[in-house]
Order: C-alpha cells, then structure tokens, then sequence
C-alpha cells in the first residue's frame, strides 16, 4: 500500500470508478508483495508451499471457485432482475472489446483474489490459527482445539476484512454485513479444502461478474469498459442500491448456497492439526515402609 500510495495518492484516485490501466497496475504490485511476504516467511518457518497454497489439488480447485464464482454472482443478479430490483438497459461494448476488455478485468480480478486471500486467509490466519489452538490447548484442553483456533482466527481477520471496505464509496450497513459474511464464506472454504486455490478464483469471478460482465457496482465501485449497463431498482435493502448487489440482503441467501456448494462438492483437505493433548500419567500408589 505504501508504494501505491506513492504512485497515485488516494486523492487522485478515481473515486466510484476504477480505470483498468490503474486496477491492473495497483492489484498487481499488491499481489506482488503479498507474494513475497509469503514466500519469505515460508522459508523463515521452513514450511514450504504452507498458508493455503500446498496441496496437489490447487490447479483443480482454482478452476472449480471460477467456474461456482461466475454460477453465483448470476443467481444473485438473476434474482434481482426477475424481482424487479435491478434493471437492464443496454450493451455497451461489442467485438473484440469484448474479450478484450473482459480477458484483462478476468486478470486484475485475479489478482485481486490473489491479493485479498493471501492477506487475509493466507500466512495470518495460519499463524493465528496455530497460536490460538495451542492457547485452547492449554488452557482448556479442548480436542478441538484446532477448529476452535481457526474459527476464532477467521472471526477476527473477517472483521479487519469487513474493515478494510469501509472506506468504499457507496458502501452501506448491508454491504458491510455482506463482506464480513463473505470472508467467513471464504474460510470455510478454505478449511474445508485446506486450500486458498477456490477461494482465489472464487472471489476473482465474483468481483468480474459484478465489475465486467454485469456492469453493477462492486462494493459502491464501478468498474471502466464494463459489458452491460444497468441500475438498481426499489428499497436499497433489497435491491442493494448504490452499493451494488453485494448490498442486498438476498446476498444472504445466495451465500447460504455457496455455503452449501462448499460443504456437498470440495474434496476434504488437512488445513491444520494442533499436536495431541498431552496425556497425565497415573499418579503411582505409594509403597508403605516396612
């Protein structure tokens, strides 16, 4: 954040509209260095491809969270227009902008995905994770101590998550609701599967049906060269209003879903296991003297 911030302060920002040149350019570099991060503290800790990106199944995975995030952000958006709170008024690019334009929002999305995950859910959330599990551990013995401390850890960085929107504009109570909802999505995900990989390409097609392909704001922001045009309709509560769908609370519902698609059809992966509880020997009878 601190060398884009140097490149193009908040206050020369685009405010409510973001410019592919610079959505690539900013995601990238923040990517970049999350990366790195990563990369570095895995080899202080000697974990190798640990945090969420081990495992043999990242290249199945990812694919699989593009293919749920692009069948979930439709029903979301479906469900809005057959409801009658978002309106379609036209197409506003055609040709080979089209998959132009859409392949490069596909690619910052993705690094969006790459950036926000690994930040989030990545080393931190591990690490919390383990520190938590050995504090249950301890003092209460809890067996599940490992799901305890990943639960707990999830809660926390879901709030800094929640934070890290409020600053959006057009964002709303629901919205925000919305995000910190989103990010315990996204845990589960990741612990059910062990892997960062479906929630990466999840949260990447999310943002780009939204930005690109339905042309409705994304946490109160609009994304440049967009597909389709259109605008909300009704109460905001329903139809999400300046913030997008993400403000609606049938984004409740939609998530439930996913929550369920999470649950029924990802492979079960070993994301953490906390070391056994030590068991207390059987204090020995005392010998009576002779």
């Amino acid at each position: 954040m601190f060398i884009t911030n140097k490149i193009q302060p908040l206050n020369q920002r685009p405010r409510g509209e973001i410019a592919l040149k610079f959505a690539l350019l900013d995601e990238a570099m923040l990517a970049a260095v999350t990366l790195l991060a990563t990369w570095v503290m895995s080899k202080i800790e000697r974990r190798g491809r640990a945090y969420g990106y081990g495992g043999p199944n990242g290249l199945k995975l990812f694919l699989s969270g593009l293919a749920w995030g692009v069948v979930l952000i439709s029903l979301l958006v479906f469900t809005l227009w057959k409801a009658g709170f978002l309106v379609f008024e036209r197409r506003l690019i055609f040709g080979g902008d089209v998959l132009r334009y859409g392949f490069l929002w596909l690619i910052a999305f993705c690094l969006v995905g790459v950036f926000e995950e690994s930040l989030t859910r990545g080393f931190i959330l591990y690490t919390l994770t383990r520190g938590l599990a050995a504090f249950y551990q301890r003092a209460f013995r809890a067996r599940q101590s490992a799901a305890l401390g990943f639960w707990t850890a999830s809660v926390i960085l879901s709030v800094i998550f929640f934070l890290g929107h409020t600053n959006n504009p057009g964002e709303s109570p629901v919205g925000l609701l919305s995000v910190f909802l989103a990010g315990m999505f996204f845990c589960l995900s990741v612990w059910r599967t062990g892997s960062l990989w479906w929630a990466i390409g999840m949260h990447a097609t999310w943002d780009w049906g939204q930005s690109f392909l339905f042309g409705v704001a994304d946490s109160g922001l609009m994304a440049q060269h967009h597909l389709l045009a259109t605008h909300p309709q009704g109460r905001a509560l329903l139809s999400g209003g300046t913030t997008g769908p993400e403000g609606s609370i049938l984004i409740v519902g939609v998530l439930a879903v996913g929550s369920l698609v999470v649950l029924f059809t990802l492979p079960r992966g070993r994301y953490y296991e906390a070391p056994p509880v030590p068991v207390q020997a059987a204090p020995q009878p005392a010998i009576a003297a002779v």
